[in-house]
């Protein structure tokens, strides 16, 4: 499955203008509440519209809810619609706008901004019906906006290390590292390994990594105060964190000026001389590449053995449209896709769920060193305005550069707080 995701989109700037289309009034099946709680379960002849982005649904996950749903409330219809990445966030802006779909998956960093635009029904009332009490807290914390529940978690991803175990073995590395000193120590060998080019790639503005070190240290990118927001890198959580960040892209020969996609990571690992590399599980080689069975897998080693580092979050959420004319359809309709049942498809499908009480169901030796360290993850700022931050040129990534590169780190973190708070603070 593909997990790359269009993480924040400009979606704050193509959904201005959604309140203007809601509406308060009650709409057709709109009761303002889950159906269990109004008695109506009556949808025969209705079809519900749910669009789902391409690759997100894994194998016999459609299949499997909409049986579910069209068994448990006969004469009902389910239809779901594929959605291409490539200009989604104007597609579902109209479609939200015209209330054209009843149900839409969005991405976890783009909820924010589809619901402070008015796209999205506020469903706080319906998150114990919809079986959420014990959703996964850092995971739908993306799916809230001002205290009030916009979405539900549906899966989630994160980065993991990669290694090459035929180079591995020849460092004579007989186990994965279990702390970052240890971690250090096996680069330190890699190095003087006889057909090692770089023990490990990371180039310097690889701030999804920078992210979950400083989750790890309990920090974030921003903070509000008040009504203001501020930058989060001249916090000592931050300086902690690059600190990490530094010695670990010491042990990489890759620039300190490009990121992780100039080139591909993928496409360097492939060749075969990198050790290791810390990457989702779409950024790995094909397998004609680089054979599957010899990359193995490990979560980033924390501080200590008994918690790795903290990663970003990147998934997707199933949200209900504001202007939905089957509000309490969708309700149900949310509250089969996302049981235990059909979390588990998503899960065997190696994913992370929504439910820390299934991460046991998860297969796949990439999503299974990704499930401890999705425990420390966290997701960005969650803001409408978010987007704008990694909008070029990311202040994020010129942080890195700029402080890799010598220059002194409180006036250098001072320079790009700055910068993330104009951003931030712009009006929609």
């Amino acid at each position: 499955m593909k997990r790359q995701l269009i993480a924040a989109v400009g979606v704050a700037a193509m959904v201005v203008g959604l309140a203007a289309c809601g509406s308060d009034a009650k709409k057709e099946g709109d009761t303002g509440s889950a159906s269990a709680a109004s008695g109506k379960k009556d949808y025969n002849g209705k079809t519900l519209k749910v669009w789902l982005m391409s690759g997100s649904a894994p194998k016999g996950w459609t299949d499997s809810v909409k049986s579910e749903f069209e068994t448990t409330y006969p004469g009902s219809k389910v239809e779901f619609q594929e959605q291409q990445w490539d200009g989604i966030g104007q597609k579902i802006t109209a479609a939200l706008s015209e209330g054209s779909v009843d149900v839409v998956e969005v991405g976890n960093t783009q909820t924010a901004g589809y619901a402070a635009s008015g796209g999205l029904l506020d469903i706080t009332k319906d998150k114990s019906y919809l079986g959420g009490d014990d959703w996964a807290k850092n995971q739908n914390e993306a799916a809230i906006l001002d205290g009030k529940q916009y979405a539900a978690p549906w899966w989630v991803s994160n980065r993991v290390v990669a290694y090459n175990k035929d180079l591995w073995k020849a460092a004579g590395i007989a186990e994965t590292p279990k702390t970052l000193e240890e971690f250090y120590a096996d680069l330190e060998k890699l190095k003087t390994t006889p057909g090692v080019e770089d023990a490990l790639y990371m180039p310097g503005q690889e701030w999804y990594v920078y992210f979950g070190l400083l989750a790890t240290e309990g920090g974030n990118l921003a903070k509000k105060e008040g009504d203001k927001w501020v930058g989060g890198l001249s916090s000592p959580e931050a300086q902690k964190a690059f600190e990490t960040y530094k010695t670990l892209q010491s042990h990489s020969k890759a620039p300190k000026d490009k990121d992780e996609a100039t080139p591909q990571q993928k496409d360097v690992f492939a060749k075969g001389n990198v050790g290791t590399m810390i990457g989702l599980g779409w950024e790995l080689p094909k397998e004609e590449e680089l054979s599957a069975s010899k990359i193995g897998f490990f979560p980033l080693p924390g501080k200590t053995a008994d918690k790795p580092s903290g990663v970003f979050l990147g998934g997707s959420n199933l949200a209900i449209a504001q202007n939905s004319k089957n509000t309490d359809m969708a309700k149900d309709f949310l509250k089969v896709a996302l049981n235990d049942k059909n979390e588990g498809l998503v899960a065997a499908a190696g994913n992370i769920p929504n439910k820390e009480s299934l991460s046991g169901q998860v297969t796949g030796d990439f999503a299974k060193a990704a499930v401890p360290a999705s425990k420390q993850g966290a997701i960005t700022p969650n803001t409408p305005n978010w987007a704008s931050v990694e909008d070029k040129p990311n202040p994020i990534k010129e942080f890195l550069t700029a402080a890799l590169q010598g220059g002194d780190y409180a006036a250098t973190a001072k320079k790009y707080d700055d910068e993330i708070a104009k951003r931030l603070n712009q009006k929609q």
